[in-house]
């Protein structure tokens, strides 16, 4: 299922938007915008979808999507069958410029601008910060204006200070995709993108970032924390799973156009990588996006 695009109507004259959700559960849209966006579950349960990403989310659940990531959340069953239960969250909605271009770039700015970089691989936080956090982030609709942008910038500050996250997306997810700003590794995922389908060898992308093979394994390992092995596998299963929520080829397809010569290939690194099987995956992904 391809994700719609949705315009974010944000106030006029504002550098974000704030609201606060009271729904009888959330709706079924597997969608992206330009926006950055914050999530804050008050009230509500069900499965979470970023990217390749499927988990369950409860009340407490924080999280910051990058801009043009696909997202969902899904309800369980039980807010379809009972009227009443209601959802309750609190959303953020932000451009990375929401201060200008130059903001984030200051010295002093550089942990957030590199936080809401990382954002585009959608980032969970634990429930020990939420649980730091959750009032600072209530206290912002009763907000405005000055009083709130300063509220604001001082919830990123502390998001971008904490250890306590996680990336959601595989960085191999097409949708989803973020270039570190290094010009070899640029040079090496543009690559690799544009020859997901084809052979790729380790002396390809070593010639590519103009190094010989071992100082390019070491280069690769210390900038990614991963071999280029496991990289490129993550990314080859990441272009995969784009494909199953497309629904557009059959899996044997699916597995040649991902770059691997053979199914049983294909579904050993698949479990391996997401722990389930492309026909799982995709009915489950199937389930809950229609």
């Amino acid at each position: 299922m391809k994700p719609d695009y949705v315009k974010v109507n944000r106030p006029q004259l504002t550098s974000l938007s704030v609201r606060k959700d009271k729904l009888p559960y959330f709706p079924k849209v597997w969608h992206y915008h330009d926006e950055l966006e914050i999530v804050y579950i008050l009230k509500s349960s069900g499965t979470r979808f970023i990217g390749d990403s499927i988990e369950e989310f409860n009340q407490g659940d924080l999280v910051l999507v990058g801009p043009n990531l696909p997202h969902s959340w899904q309800n369980d069953r039980i807010y379809l069958e009972n009227t009443d239960l209601i959802v309750e969250a609190i959303i953020l909605h932000f451009k990375m410029d929401f201060l200008g271009e130059s903001f984030l770039k200051a010295p002093e700015m550089s942990h957030i601008y590199e936080m809401l970089k990382l954002s585009m691989q959608g980032l969970k936080f634990g429930n020990e910060f939420c649980g730091l956090i959750s009032e600072k982030i209530k206290n912002l609709i009763h907000l405005n204006g000055y009083n709130q942008l300063m509220e604001f910038i001082s919830i990123l500050n502390l998001m971008a200070e904490t250890k306590d996250f996680k990336i959601l997306a595989n960085i191999g997810f097409i949708e989803s995709y973020s270039k570190i700003n290094n010009h070899k590794i640029d040079k090496v995922y543009e690559f690799i993108i544009n020859n997901i389908s084809n052979d790729i060898s380790l002396d390809d992308v070593a010639d590519i970032a103009n190094m010989n093979t071992t100082a390019f394994c070491r280069f690769f390992k210390k900038r990614n924390k991963k071999t280029f092995k496991q990289f490129l596998n993550e990314t080859r299963i990441g272009y995969a799973c784009k494909l199953l929520i497309d629904d557009e080829y059959n899996i044997t397809q699916i597995a040649y156009e991902s770059g691997y010569k053979t199914l049983s290939n294909f579904n050993k690194q698949f479990k391996s990588i997401i722990n389930d099987t492309p026909k799982n995956y995709q009915k489950k992904h199937k389930y809950y996006a229609a």
